[in-house]
């Protein structure tokens, strides 16, 4: 990753870089980063020096066909965590577990509060849970992260990267939470923290922030396009109706006009 692909995304995207004097040399401590696009998962655990470890969705991990099993051999590759969105049972407490056991070996965890993409360039209201009760239980600082255009880089579901785009990545000073450990089941505390990073986050990114979740915004944006998409059927067929309507009169017009002047 760090071998190959960072000199890679060097030369063709030439990324920029600030404060990343706040990632300790070595220590655990939590990545908090906003999500705009997949290429995240590239740019910023190749160009820092150290390893940082992400929780990622397990359909990247099980998705089938030649692309699935590329995409999951890669996050296997730089030691991802399948994590389980569909709300299976013990899949969360799983993943925090998982998140604990990375810090205590003194590593970087990384963590997209927002829990998904922004799915309109906009941030969104952290998830309480995951971040929060990490941070408590084990006391690592917080440092928060912001990605910068690589949504412009590529955006949404678009395989193929837009070049000449130079896409950053901020990275701010490390947040401590320590005042409020053994306190990881208060969900207030937790909500607390969250909205505490989210707004450092904000403030570096100079990203729109939304006080609802992404997951709903993505719900929204595509019932507002299944209405959109509607309208225009319903306009379209409307127009295509007025149209038959307005040649079957003017054919019967013409009738009425021949007609006449067969009897004249």
């Amino acid at each position: 990753m760090k071998m190959i692909v960072a000199p890679l995304l060097r030369i063709f995207f030439r990324p920029w870089i600030e404060g990343e004097e706040n990632i300790p040399t070595e220590g655990a401590a939590i990545i908090a980063s906003n999500h705009l696009s997949f290429s995240d998962s590239f740019f910023f655990p190749a160009l820092i020096k150290r390893r940082v470890t992400f929780i990622a969705k397990a359909e990247y991990f099980n998705t089938p066909g030649i692309k699935g099993r590329l995409t999951a051999a890669f996050f296997k590759g730089v030691g991802q965590l399948p994590v389980d969105r569909s709300g299976v049972r013990g899949a969360g407490e799983a993943a925090i577990r998982s998140a604990i056991a990375v810090l205590d070996g003194g590593e970087l965890f990384g963590v997209y509060p927002e829990g998904t993409r922004s799915p309109d360039g906009k941030l969104y209201r952290g998830k309480v849970g995951g971040l929060a009760r990490v941070a408590l239980a084990t006391g690592a600082p917080v440092i928060p992260v912001a990605m910068i255009d690589t949504e412009k880089v590529q955006p949404p579901g678009q395989v193929i990267p837009n070049f000449g785009i130079r896409p950053g990545i901020r990275i701010g000073r490390p947040l401590d939470f320590s005042r409020y450990h053994g306190m990881e089941n208060d969900r207030f505390i937790l909500r607390s923290v969250t909205d505490e990073v989210m707004y450092e986050i904000m403030r570096l990114s100079g990203q729109e922030y939304v006080d609802i979740y992404a997951t709903a915004a993505k719900r929204q944006i595509a019932d507002d396009k299944k209405k959109a998409d509607a309208e225009r059927k319903a306009a379209a067929k409307a127009e295509k109706a007025e149209a038959e309507a307005e040649k079957a009169e003017q054919s019967e017009q013409s009738g009425q006009e021949q007609k006449e002047t067969g009897s004249a």
